[in-house]
């Protein structure tokens, strides 16, 4: 993937949660399955195959692709519900419980943005489906998510282009990364750390 190919709506989240996580994904290709990578994919297997299906006047989109050429942002919706009101509605799949995150906020609100652009109306709200407790949470897509979604497309781009990794996070967010063992965020803050030490020594020497 390079600066001018379009960004995975994907690439949002992983940059939300860890800039070097996406990095690793789309600047260098790797990729590693964990417990949790292995229950997203079980869920998403869910919503996978595209179709479509009429539940109460209510057109159900699977698997629908979606793009921006404004944004240069590509990618699909798990769901998407056309009311007969001519609400759209993206819902977005998850593992785990119900709870607020950021990093797929932002995913669902790039799929509004694509919508948007592409259907020529409003996208004002969406829904991210946590499955462990098979409940939605909606999401207000807010100017804040939109400028988000901007800020955030413009920083990965930055990054592709420069063709460098953004530094280890090395925090609580590791432990459920399935990328911890190719980052080794431990090994590298401490070599980190060890140059500091080495340079202030420097300076007092001196």
């Amino acid at each position: 993937m390079t600066e001018t190919d379009p960004i995975p709506l994907s690439a949002l989240q992983h940059w939300a949660y860890c800039p070097r996580q996406c990095g690793l994904i789309h600047l260098e290709q790797a990729f590693e399955d964990n417990i949790h990578t292995a229950r997203g994919q079980a869920v998403h297997h869910l919503v996978d195959e595209p179709g479509y299906e009429m539940k109460a006047g209510v057109k159900v989109e699977r698997a629908l692709p979606l793009w921006s050429d404004r944004l240069g942002l590509i990618g699909k919706a798990d769901l998407v519900e056309f009311h007969p009101d001519g609400t759209v509605f993206p819902v977005e799949f998850k593992h785990g419980r119900k709870r607020q995150k950021v990093h797929d906020d932002i995913q669902l609100a790039g799929q509004a943005m694509c919508l948007e652009e592409m259907l020529g109306r409003p996208v004002p709200k969406g829904a991210i489906y946590h499955a462990s407790s098979r409940r939605r949470r909606e999401v207000a897509i807010t100017q804040e998510l939109h400028q988000l979604v901007e800020t955030t497309a413009a920083a990965i781009r930055s990054m592709l282009a420069a063709g460098r990794l953004p530094p280890p996070a090395n925090d609580e967010r590791c432990r459920e990364c399935s990328l911890k063992d190719i980052c080794q965020p431990e090994a590298i803050a401490s070599a980190r750390l060890q140059h500091e030490l080495r340079i202030d020594l420097y300076d007092i020497e001196d």
